[in-house]
This record gives C-alpha cells, structure tokens and sequence, in this order.
C-alpha cells in the first residue's frame, strides 16, 4: 500500500509519501512540506496548498491518503488554516477518487511509539527509526506526514475488517425477517381442545 501522508497546515503542510505493508519495514519515497507565504491573502494561500498537493500526488501516485484530524486548540485562527489546509487535501484526493482517511493525533502517536501522550522528538526519532532513516525529516511536520502514513498502513487492515464486520451485521439485521401470522383467538362458542 502507498499512502500520502498530510500533516495539515497554511504556513507549512508536512507530506510524506510511505510504502507497506502489515508485517513488513515501511519504506519512505518522498518527504517534505508545502509552503505558502504568511503575507498572501488566505484564499491564494489555499491555491498554493492545492498546487503543492496536485504536484505530490501526480509524482507519487498514491493509493490512499491519510490526514490529520483537526483538533480544537486554543488559537481559533490555527485551527481554521488547519482546517482549510486539511480540507484541501481531502478534495485533492476526493477529485482523484482516493479514498481518505483521518486519524487523531493521539492515534498516529500511539501506532509509531506506543504511547498516546509521546512528544514531537519521539515521533521524529521513531518515524527516523521505522524509516531507517539517518536524521528525522525536518522540520516536524514532514515527520508527522510521514508518520500519519505509517499509522494508516498499520492500522487499515484492521479498520478494514471493522467495516466489512458493521457491512455484514448492517445487511443482517435489514434483511426482511419471517412474518409470523398474529395470534387469532378461536371463535366465540367453538370448542377447544
């Protein structure tokens, strides 16, 4: 599986490109970050975010692509071009007919290092390992790109049966059971055995 992996941001958007299997060393084929100018006005930011995406899924062709999912932070305004950049990246993929995924930060933290709570460093330094990388991708974010893509390889199959699992149980329990005929008393006056 070769998934694109977006660490969403206006100011720098990581992507990394991984591929892997369950049971196999991923292997990293791209890394990087999507730039835009703080000075530019939100909307050609967004083009430039779109352009950079365009070019990486043309170059790396990827089968699906995996986003961070926006979290509430504190700071309103880092969450909308967070947001933004992320729903970029979605439609990018959408138009391409990419299936997308989003997992939490605490999701891809806990797949990569084992824990939940595991700061930036740990991820670079286990995404640099998983990798056999010889220095972690800078700046953080291209490392984060790539370990949201390790995250989703890991992870798919499971979330794969997951689905398939509530497809089933969906079909199931909307398939038309047998009807039973409604009780009907025996006539006033007849005799019952």
């Amino acid at each position: 599986m070769r998934v694109l992996g977006v660490d969403p941001g206006l100011t720098r958007c990581g992507v990394g490109v991984v591929e892997g299997t369950v049971g196999r060393p991923p292997r990293m084929l791209g890394v990087g970050v999507i730039r835009t100018p703080p000075e530019l006005d939100v909307p050609e930011r967004l083009v430039l975010v779109e352009r950079g995406m365009e070019e990486w899924l043309d170059a790396h062709r990827p089968e699906s692509v995996a986003v961070e999912r926006v979290f509430s932070q504190h700071n309103v305004r880092t969450v909308m071009g967070t947001a933004q950049a992320s729903a970029v990246a979605m439609l990018c993929a959408a138009r391409r007919g990419l299936p997308v995924a989003l997992h939490t930060p605490s999701e891809v933290k806990a797949a990569v290092t084992g824990s939940g709570q595991a700061d930036k460093a740990q991820v670079g330094a286990m995404v640099t390992r998983l990798l056999r990388l010889s220095a972690p991708p800078r700046p953080a974010d291209a490392a984060d790109a790539l370990a949201l893509a390790i995250c989703h390889i890991w992870r798919s199959p499971a979330t794969q049966r997951l689905a398939a699992a509530n497809s089933a149980a969906g079909a199931a329990n909307s398939r038309p059971r047998g009807r039973r005929s409604p009780a009907v008393p025996p006539p006033k006056g007849s005799a019952t055995a």
